[in-house]
Order: C-alpha cells, then sequence, then structure tokens
C-alpha cells in the first residue's frame, strides 16, 4: 500500500520557500505521493478553512514536479466545475507528460457556493457537470497524439454520497473519500461493491484520504476519525484500511488551524513517525 501527503498549499504561512521544504520533507521521507488542494476564489466560506494566499493546484504541481525526482504528484480534489472540462484535459495531459507519467488528478464536486458564484458557476448543477468533465476527459485523452501522448493520469473520484460514489464506479480509477471513520468506510465499501455490481461495472481502486493527527493517549474510537489518536491508533486504522483493499491511502496533516502552516515542523515530525513504522 502506498503512503501519500496532502500537502497544504494555502495559508499564512505557505509560500515557494515552504512549499519546496514540504515536498523535500516528502519525498526525503520516503513517500509515495505528494497531493494538493483546489480553490479558485478565496470567498468567505473558502477563507474559514483555507485561508490565502491560495497556490493553484496545476500551477504548483507543475513547479514541484521540476524540483522533485520521481514522487507522484496529484490533487485532492479539483474541483470540476470550475474550469473548462477541455482546458482541464489539455493541462492535465501536459502535466502528466512533462512529470514523466507522475500525476494523480483527483475530481470532485465542490462544496463552496460561494466561491461558485464568484465564479459565475451553478451551485446546483455541480454533480452534473463533474460527470460531463469526467466523461469529457476519458473521450478526449483517447486521442493520445493530440494530448501529448504521454498515457493518462489515474483518476481519482471523490465524494461519499452515493451519487459520488455511483461516479467513481462509472468514471473513476478509484473511489477517494475524505476523513471518515473507518467503521464508516468498512460500511461505505461494502455499498462500492453493491452499486459496482448494479452498474455491471468493476469496483474501482479504494484510496482514501484521513487526517493525520497523533496524540499522547489513546483516543476514545467513537469520537476519532481514522488517521487521529495514538501512533498505535493510527497504525493499526492504516492496517485496517489495507485489510478494506486500499492501494493507497493519503495523510492530511493539517488539523485546521491556519497558523499551523506557519509551523510545519510539527506535521512533518508527525510524517517522519509514520514513515518510520511503515
Amino acid at each position: 500500500m502506498e503512503l501519500g501527503v496532502n500537502v497544504p498549499n494555502f495559508g499564512p504561512g505557505t509560500n515557494p520557500d515552504r512549499l519546496r521544504g514540504w515536498a523535500r520533507t516528502v519525498e526525503g521521507l520516503g513517500y509515495d505521493l505528494l497531493m494538493v488542494s483546489d480553490h479558485v476564489v478565496i470567498t468567505p466560506d473558502v477563507a474559514e478553512q483555507y485561508p490565502a494566499p491560495f497556490y493553484e493546484p496545476f500551477t504548483t504541481l507543475s513547479w514541484l514536479a521540476g524540483i522533485t525526482d520521481g514522487i507522484r504528484l496529484g490533487t485532492t480534489v479539483l474541483i470540476a466545475p470550475y474550469r473548462h472540462p477541455l482546458l482541464v484535459a489539455r493541462m492535465a495531459a501536459n502535466l502528466q507528460q512533462l512529470s514523466g507519467g507522475r500525476l494523480v488528478l483527483g475530481v470532485g464536486s465542490g462544496w463552496a457556493r460561494q466561491e461558485f458564484e464568484a465564479l459565475g458557476a451553478d451551485f446546483t448543477r455541480r454533480g452534473r457537470e463533474t460527470d460531463e468533465l469526467l466523461a469529457v476527459l476519458r473521450e478526449a485523452w483517447a486521442d493520445e497524439k493530440d494530448y501529448g501522448g504521454g498515457g493518462r493520469p489515474p483518476l481519482w473520484i471523490g465524494g461519499r454520497s452515493m451519487a459520488g460514489m455511483r461516479r467513481a464506479v462509472r468514471y473513476g480509477d478509484a473511489w477517494h473519500p475524505l476523513r471518515e471513520r473507518v467503521d464508516w468506510l468498512r460500511a461505505a465499501m461494502d455499498r462500492l461493491r453493491s452499486i459496482a455490481a448494479e452498474e455491471d461495472r468493476p469496483v474501482p481502486e479504494f484510496a482514501p484520504r484521513i487526517l493525520l493527527r497523533l496524540t499522547t493517549e489513546p483516543l476514545p474510537d467513537d469520537e476519532r476519525v481514522a488517521g487521529e489518536g495514538s501512533l498505535e491508533q493510527v497504525l493499526a486504522d492504516l492496517d485496517a484500511l489495507r485489510d478494506l483493499g486500499a492501494r493507497s491511502v493519503v495523510l492530511d496533516p493539517f488539523v485546521g488551524d491556519p497558523a499551523e502552516t506557519e509551523r510545519p515542523e510539527v506535521a512533518w515530525q508527525a510524517l517522519a513517525t509514520i514513515a518510520a513504522h511503515r
């Protein structure tokens, strides 16, 4: 099972030097995948969780591709309705080729209503537009010659709803749920298999993103999400996810305080601890 890291590409402490430090740390610790988030307009609803500055993911990953060696690079997740599907197809195909085939394109439908309004996007159509984008990506990438010939990047589909899971079955290479409890994920995998059977399609791979918050004492299991708690609890969570069939797990060390972006050493130490116990 490969392990990835969701690197903060936002917040008061984020700048090119800090992003470079994250990349060198994550790759140096032996992690397999470095991912970043997506927002375009930092409206009040976005700023509550992801304050400015916010580095656009395609731009950021293109730069990181040039200063890393072999680590895979991805989005967790690109918000589908924010960009024209053919623009996404072109940018992703180019980044896949320029990075030597290292891109993972995680896609979701979004949640920030004010940001949708600022971009002139229809919040009520976000599910349909996500389906449309995914269909266009697959069609566009089928023409390897026109899109660079670098091979298409894998598609990870976010979303915890039945619609999101069905979208993953229809269009995705992997289902990519974010920050859930292990027991919820266990039940959800049963639902995913049922949806795949209904659709007469293969079950997509399982690639969850989980919180990483190490505590000195164990936390009550009914009060924590996967990746949160003592080292023993977090390692047990990783074992449970592996048993559920996870091929990739992305660790998200951002707990929620924007000031964390100014002191990344805390997150780096947690990542080093997990890396030492792989």
